[in-house]
């Protein structure tokens, strides 16, 4: 009988990487995967965030100062230092004031050469300065008969606007004692409102258009130790507010 000699078996030492190569592959596969997870969740926590920081924004005593932040590191808020809002529109750039107060300086044009008028501009808006030689009595809320079409060519002005008016009493620092007003506070207070009554019964001017104010002698333009800075400071000022309703 003839007998063939077998090959020895060939065993592979290496096979064990094939499955290492597997194990490798799906291990990378699971972390690929929980990887695109996070990314998602991510994106919606992100937009969770933003969505948040919108609504505060919009209810909340925060402006809106840019576009909505993004986790991660979220800046924080400062409630000792909150951001700005949005810059309010100066009067030099404002068109229809600037043309406001030309036609007032033409209309007022007398008044102003004999300085019983003032025009001037301020953070809030243009103001008109009716000084108190002009306009009033010494101690009385009533505007002088004498200066009656003057204050009425101011009004009818006014009235066609749509700004808002601001209507501020002041006066000097020398006590004020008499049957009708026994304050500074009461007086300049009086000269506003009596102004107010007027623009709504006789310019029927809207009555939320309107708002009184007195300062007594605490918000001068002038110096108190003299008898022209105390002229100065006895007057009613109209504030024609820049930023509209």
């Amino acid at each position: 009988m003839n007998h063939r000699k077998r090959s020895p078996v060939h065993i592979s030492h290496d096979r064990w990487l094939v499955s290492y190569a597997d194990f490798i592959t799906l291990l990378f596969a699971f972390f690929v995967v929980l990887y695109s997870a996070a990314q998602v969740d991510k994106r919606k926590v992100g937009k969770l965030a933003a969505g948040i920081q919108t609504a505060f924004e919009q209810l909340g005593p925060f402006p809106a100062t840019g576009p909505p932040r993004t986790l991660p590191n979220p800046s924080p808020v400062s409630f000792n230092n909150p951001p700005p809002g949005p810059t309010p529109r100066r009067v030099e750039d404002n068109t229809d004031l600037i043309l406001l107060r030309k036609q007032l300086e033409q209309a007022l044009a007398e008044q102003i050469v004999r300085g019983e008028v003032a025009l001037r501009t301020a953070p809030d808006g243009l103001v008109i300065s009716l000084r108190e030689a002009g306009f009033f009595e010494s101690g009385s809320a009533n505007i002088r008969v004498e200066s009656e079409p003057a204050f009425s060519r101011m009004a009818i002005l006014l009235a066609e606007q749509r700004y808002n008016l601001r209507i501020e009493g002041h006066t000097d620092n020398v006590p004020i004692h008499n049957s009708q007003y026994s304050s500074n506070w009461e007086l300049s207070t009086a000269r506003s409102t009596e102004m107010i009554r007027l623009l709504i019964s006789t310019y029927h001017f809207a009555a939320e258009r309107l708002s009184a104010a007195g300062y007594a002698e605490y918000h001068p333009i002038a110096h108190n130790d003299t008898p022209e800075g105390r002229a100065l400071n006895r007057r009613v000022d109209v504030v024609v507010l820049a930023s509209l309703p």
